[in-house]
Order: structure tokens, then C-alpha cells, then sequence
């Protein structure tokens, strides 16, 4: 991380709230999310079972409250949709206000995470991506981290200056998953390029697909911990939201 780029680090995270409806322009579209789908599909497995290691990053200045809360409401899904796979190991990381940036322990277990979230309030702000960029790749030279997923809806900084540490990430082999509140097109641009770079992913939500959201997220927790070949796995009886998932991929 470069000098200025500092992210808190502690046991704590200081506080999250939930999502409602938004016009349907704001949604995603089918071939969005087909899109979306197809590359999660198409990313290279990881070898083996195990642990994952997810860095899950949210802006939460003041706007994204109600998103927080959504997220705050559809993690345990990740820990769930993981649990025959091996286990999933999360760090929340979050910026609000006048440069702070902030990230927890790692946790493995719903219950921790959604403490770590309850305790998070949004403050007014502007974004810092760059800063998550940089505190992932610094965490990925440490230790490998198998995927990294983003939250947010809007963009402040330079497209040029993010996509550069976004290669970064690349470098090390980190995808990048990014969920898009709204229609900011510049925002859009730059995580499209973002998810490009790192052979990740982007898509759309709103608060009326929280449903979406909750499928992509666990096949994006269920991939960091065993890759493509774990969510296969998923087709199983009683996985009937992998077995969704895996049907839309095979019609992409």
C-alpha cells in the first residue's frame, strides 16, 4: 500500500442497515447477469478443498446504508453455501467519512462477521477504492486470498490510478467481484474494467434483487473456497440455490 493508502486494521469494526425498492431501470439484466455467471464459470478452479480466503469491501459513506444492510442480511448465506466445500475465512473492509478506511480481523464464522457489520455506521464521504485495492494486495502477498468482492454504487477517484492497482491484484491472481447499486456510468466503466483486469466479475443490484444478489454471492464464496469444480458439487439434493445457480451457467 502506498503512502497515504493506509487501512485501519482491528478486532473490532465499528456499524451496518437494508435495501428497498428501486426503479427497474436500476436492476440487472438478463445478459448481465449472464455474463456475470459465465465468468464466474469460466474462472480456474482452485486446487483442492479447504479454507477460502474472501475479502468482502463496502463503501459505506452515507448512501449506502440501506445496501449495507441488505449485505448484512445475506452473509451468513456465504458461510452456509461453503460449509461441505471445506470453510470460508473473511475480512470485512469498509471506508466512510473523511479518509478512514478500516478493516477487521479475519473471521470464519457468520455470527463474528455479522458482528464485525452490526457495529459499522455509515458517515458521509467519498470513496475509496483505492485504498481496498491496495490493502488486498498487500493481504494477498501475505497470504494467498482467493477472491475479492466489492459493494458500492458510485466512483470518485481516478479510473486510471485504480485500474493500475487493480492490476496489481491480477498480478497475484486475485479476482475482483464487483456489485453495482445504481446507474453511475462512470462507476460502471471503471468496475467493469476493474472485473476485466482481474478476471473477475460485475453486475448489478438493487433492492429488489436481493434474491439475485444472495446466489452470486454464494457462488462467489463457494468458488474462493473450492473453486469451479465445489459448485459443481452443489447440484446435489437439498442445494437448491446452487443447483439455480449452475442452471443459469449452463445456459450462458
Amino acid at each position: 500500500m502506498s503512502k497515504g493508502d493506509k487501512t485501519s486494521s482491528g478486532t473490532g469494526v465499528p456499524q451496518p442497515q437494508a435495501e428497498h425498492a428501486r426503479p427497474a431501470a436500476g436492476q440487472s439484466t438478463g445478459g448481465e447477469i449472464a455474463d456475470f455467471l459465465r465468468n464466474v464459470k469460466a474462472l480456474t478452479p482452485q486446487t483442492g478443498a479447504g479454507r477460502g480466503r474472501l475479502i468482502f469491501a463496502m463503501d459505506a459513506t452515507m448512501s449506502r446504508q440501506p445496501t449495507w444492510d441488505m449485505a448484512l442480511a445475506l452473509q451468513a448465506d456465504m458461510f452456509k453455501a461453503v460449509k461441505t466445500v471445506g470453510g470460508l475465512d473473511i475480512q470485512l473492509v469498509y471506508f466512510r467519512g473523511a479518509g478512514e478506511c478500516r478493516a477487521s480481523k479475519w473471521v470464519g464464522d457468520p455470527d463474528a462477521l455479522a458482528r464485525l457489520m452490526t457495529a459499522v455506521e455509515c458517515h458521509g464521504g467519498y470513496t475509496q477504492i483505492r485504498k481496498v485495492l491496495s490493502h488486498a494486495r498487500q493481504e494477498s502477498e501475505k497470504r494467498k486470498i482467493n477472491a475479492v468482492v466489492y459493494v458500492g454504487d458510485c466512483m470518485e477517484e481516478d479510473a486510471d490510478d485504480l485500474c493500475g492497482r487493480a492490476g496489481e491484484l491480477a498480478l497475484l491472481g486475485v479476482p475482483m467481484f464487483l456489485f453495482q447499486e445504481g446507474q453511475d456510468a462512470r462507476a460502471e466503466r471503471t468496475f467493469r474494467e476493474i472485473a476485466r483486469l482481474t478476471n473477475g466479475a460485475w453486475c448489478h443490484f438493487d433492492a429488489g434483487s436481493a434474491a439475485q444478489l444472495r446466489e452470486l454471492l454464494m457462488a462467489v464464496a463457494v468458488f474462493a473456497t473450492g473453486g469451479h469444480r465445489a459448485l459443481e458439487r452443489l447440484e446435489g439434493p437439498g442445494q437448491r440455490g446452487g443447483r439455480l445457480l449452475l442452471g443459469q451457467m449452463k445456459h450462458t
